[in-house]
């Protein structure tokens, strides 16, 4: 589940109720959930504004598969783990401790629910029964623990301090939901966006809005979906002489015609909008111009839409690659949902990284053009695919080499780095990380290799860590600055959930032979700490950044603070 408000289309699930019955039907002993409609259909919106991010019916995700919950957990207790899931756990609670040993991550409390609602939600839940976990296991045992190994020290520890506390954009936690940072083109200011609609100028420390995507755009959507909202921000490498920024963000099913669809059988919870902005002046602040759409997709799901939007930055004019914007999809929440065949395959938008020249117009709908290196521009796929077979390509970024990083967000095992090139195949959703996945059977499973697998057949990942060092991977970059010299020459990231941070040397990236990966600290005030005593939540929600010199940020998400990496600290 995810902490949020009501969807806002519960109100007209809430109006049904009130059509369908004078009054909320009371469960009796033996009929535990209600069975009215009109109950029903309002748990069904809040179940997808507030739970559908991490659960469905079919297998498990970020959180178990919750068809026929209700008939195994007694309903006290149930309503008891939504409403404070941490509380159970440190309680002792048998069934709450034996589910956080699996999944490894705190679900955040429900407080702002009502009792009716959470009887509302349990009352939807209830109506999806338990058909058992799709079958089809493969011909050899699996893997309960990928990656024995755990991750060592590096015995590094490195100050923060605090840049800006952004302003709350919702009356209940969480409050904020910054997640993303990059410069402009020209000048050292810093843009955080949040995804509930606000692109944040910071200067002197001090974050105004530059762009507000909730007025500018009257389809803008942020639920459900822990990512759902205004998604990325990019400005053109000559943004100071022809104005030009690139977003994405959600709008409802339906809003207009998607470019990137699927068959009508197959379900469209959002789409992803992807815009051309062009700014009436470049240096003026707040933003003012227009904006022109490039492409928009449907999505299966509320998760792992469309992630981050950038310009190669070793891009020079002349190159082939300059003024080329590269976005990451993910696959919609699809493979898990029983939709394998949206992903995993080079002409398919889900689940891939594309590459679009927005000067041109060649593409399909006319408003963007493909650029003629591009390794499917002709033939064999979708000719905006640079590379393809990715769960969730959360972030990208390039060494000062020239090679492009992906970081991939997994299932229930393996979090990953890749280095991509053009026309790779990453895996997904055959492959979870370095190890043999069954869409068709039990996702939760993971299985070695096959040792008779042609050669290149698959990318492997350079870095990958499993599931007991952490369940969400932040990229992350090379560090290029001066301050932290212990991290020089690192490819540096963390876990968004735990909130740990880690590096691998960059040096020792080669795809199907992972890198060493290291743990380093944090300290504040010059005082050791983790960021999850630091934001006062188990679940960190953290975030990377970098400025213009190269300079390491540290942001979490749900208490809108961002830090600065300042120095190395010396405890011995």
């Amino acid at each position: 589940m995810k902490c949020t408000s009501v969807f806002p289309f519960a109100l007209l699930a809430g109006l049904l109720s009130g059509l369908i019955a004078c009054k909320h039907s009371l469960p009796s002993e033996t009929n535990l959930y209600s069975t009215d409609p009109g109950e029903i259909a309002e748990g069904q919106t809040l179940f997808t504004g507030n739970c559908s991010s991490c659960h469905n019916f079919r297998q498990d995700g970020i959180g178990p598969a919750l068809a026929g919950i209700t008939d195994e957990a007694p309903r006290d207790w149930l309503r008891h783990f939504i409403r404070n899931p941490q509380g159970m756990i440190e309680s002792g609670d048998e069934r709450s401790k034996e589910l956080f040993s699996k999944f490894k991550a705190y679900m955040p409390p429900y407080g702002h629910l009502t009792d009716l609602q959470i009887d509302e939600i349990l009352a939807y839940i209830h109506t999806q029964k338990a058909a058992g976990k799709p079958s089809g296991g493969l011909d050899t045992a699996s893997l309960a623990d990928p990656i024995p190994d755990t991750i060592p020290p590096a015995g590094v520890t490195v100050n923060m301090e605090l840049v800006a506390q952004f302003p709350a954009t919702a009356d209940k936690a969480p409050l904020a939901r910054i997640t993303f940072l990059d410069t402009r083109p020209g000048s050292s200011d810093l843009y955080v966006l949040d995804l509930r609609g606000k692109l944040y100028r910071v200067r002197n420390n001090r974050p105004e809005v530059y762009m507000d995507m909730a007025r500018l755009m009257p389809h803008f959507i942020n639920q459900p979906g822990l990512g759902t909202g205004f998604g990325s921000f990019a400005f053109h490498p000559d943004f100071e002489k022809n104005g030009l920024l690139y977003t994405t963000h959600s709008e409802p099913p339906a809003s207009a015609k998607a470019d990137f669809g699927y068959a009508d059988s197959i379900p469209v919870t959002l789409q992803w909008v992807l815009t051309e902005w062009k700014t009436d002046k470049p240096g003026s602040f707040p933003f003012k111009g227009q904006s022109r759409e490039l492409l928009r997709a449907d999505m299966v799901t509320g998760i792992h839409g469309v992630q981050e939007i950038a310009f190669n930055p070793n891009a020079r004019p002349g190159d082939p690659d300059y003024g080329l914007l590269y976005a990451g999809s993910g696959d919609g929440g699809s493979a898990e949902n029983g939709y394998v065949s949206l992903s995993g395959s080079p002409d398919r938008f889900w689940g891939s990284v594309i590459r679009i020249d927005p000067a041109g117009n060649n593409s399909a709908n006319g408003r963007y053009g493909i650029p003629p290196d591009n390794p499917f521009a002709k033939s064999g796929g979708l000719p905006e695919v640079y590379v393809y077979g990715f769960r969730n390509p959360h972030r990208m970024t390039w060494t000062h080499d020239g090679r492009m990083l992906v970081f991939n967000i997994g299932h229930q095992h393996i979090e990953a780095i890749y280095t991509v090139k053009p026309g790779q195949f990453c895996g997904w959703p055959i492959r979870e990380g370095g190890f043999v996945i069954n869409p068709y059977g039990d996702m939760d499973k993971v299985y070695p290799l096959p040792a008779d697998e042609p050669a290149g057949m698959i990318n492997y990942p350079v870095v990958q860590y499993d599931h007991d060092e952490g369940n969400s991977i932040c990229g992350g970059y090379e560090y290029l600055g001066k301050a932290l010299p212990a991290l020089r020459d690192k490819i540096v990231f963390g876990d968004i959930v735990r909130g740990r941070v880690f590096y691998a040397d960059a040096s020792a990236l080669q795809p199907g032979r992972p890198a060493q990966i290291r743990e380093w600290q944090v300290a504040f005030n010059h005082k050791p700490v983790t960021l999850a005593e630091l934001c006062g939540n188990k679940r960190v929600e953290m975030r990377f950044g970098r400025d213009a010199d190269g300079e390491l940020y540290i942001m979490t998400k749900a208490d809108g603070k961002l830090y600065r990496l300042t120095r190395q600290e010396n405890l011995n």
